[in-house]
């Protein structure tokens, strides 16, 4: 089916990678919409990331740009969508006390996997809940948990997998607990993992969250983390680091998701940046993806 006719920016068969690795992975690059600097149109953005060597980019919603806008700028350049992220669950959480507030961030979630099935895209990157003072571990686990129940349907309907992603809001700590969280919605189809590479390095090896999350993981965030910092500035300084500049151990993440077949995107989260920045990104992500 043609782009055109579809009215979706992605077509039926899946790019080939912008800049092909030596081990020729089948893993294309994108970065988050807010990494692309400077107050341009979509369309200008989009050709930023076509000519700094990228396949796609992730968006946001509810709140993004116009859709219609989207499309046009992704007929125009080739850039495709890989996915969205949810824009409002960190502050209307599933896991909220307040029932109406919960509610109101399952609405947001079912708009932003309704964008993502209109432009292409995949999958939707989910925070599921957040751990704090007022709201307990287990009651976190419980309402997010009935709370993307309800979206279930509506992502195996649209065939846009929910990701839930490992983020530091005290919640899924531990792979095989992660892995369980899953596992408990019995709906591979529908959830799975958004696998963000430097948020693990905190408290854990990524490597090894790869090998245990499996064929759960749906999407993947490249982004490094430094310990160094993190003993001498404090735990936000640890992410000021360019890629292969922290204390990823890429080459064995990499033979990790080799192991586990994953082929679908790698998708930057780092600061944003003009063209000359994003084509430097670039190049380091094709030397990671090489590895």
């Amino acid at each position: 089916m043609a782009l055109a006719a579809s009215g979706k920016c992605a077509a039926d068969e899946p790019p080939k990678p912008a800049v092909a690795s030596e081990k020729r992975r089948p893993i294309r690059k994108a970065v988050m919409w807010g990494m692309i600097a400077g107050n341009g149109t979509v369309l200008e953005k989009f050709q930023i990331l076509k000519e700094a060597g990228f396949d796609g980019v992730e968006m946001n919603s509810p709140g993004g740009p116009p859709n219609d806008e989207i499309k046009k700028a992704c007929d125009a350049t080739g850039i495709r969508i890989e996915g969205m992220v949810d824009s409002v669950h960190w502050v209307q959480t599933l896991s909220h006390n307040d029932p109406k507030i919960r509610e109101q961030g399952l609405k947001g979630l079912e708009q932003a996997l309704r964008d993502c099935k209109e432009l292409g895209g995949t999958s939707v990157l989910l925070v599921p809940g957040v751990v704090d003072k007022s709201v307990s571990y287990d009651e976190c686990y419980k309402r997010s948990q009935e709370q993307i129940r309800k979206a279930l349907p509506l992502a195996q309907e649209l065939g846009v997998k929910i990701a839930v992603e490992n983020v530091w809001n005290n919640f899924l700590l531990s792979p095989l607990e992660a892995a369980r969280y899953i596992d408990e919605f019995q709906s591979p189809q529908a959830i799975g993992w958004h696998f963000d590479i430097g948020n693990v390095i905190l408290y854990g090896w990524p490597e090894q969250w790869v090998r245990i999350l499996g064929k759960r993981i749906v999407k993947l965030h490249f982004k490094e983390y430094s310990r160094v910092k993190l003993d001498h500035e404090g735990r936000w300084a640890g992410f000021n680091v360019e890629l292969l500049q922290g204390d990823n151990d890429w080459p064995s993440i990499m033979t990790a998701l080799d192991e586990i077949g994953y082929n679908t995107w790698a998708c930057a989260e780092l600061r944003a940046g003009d063209l000359i920045r994003l084509k430097d990104i670039s190049k380091k992500m094709d030397k990671i993806l090489a590895l």
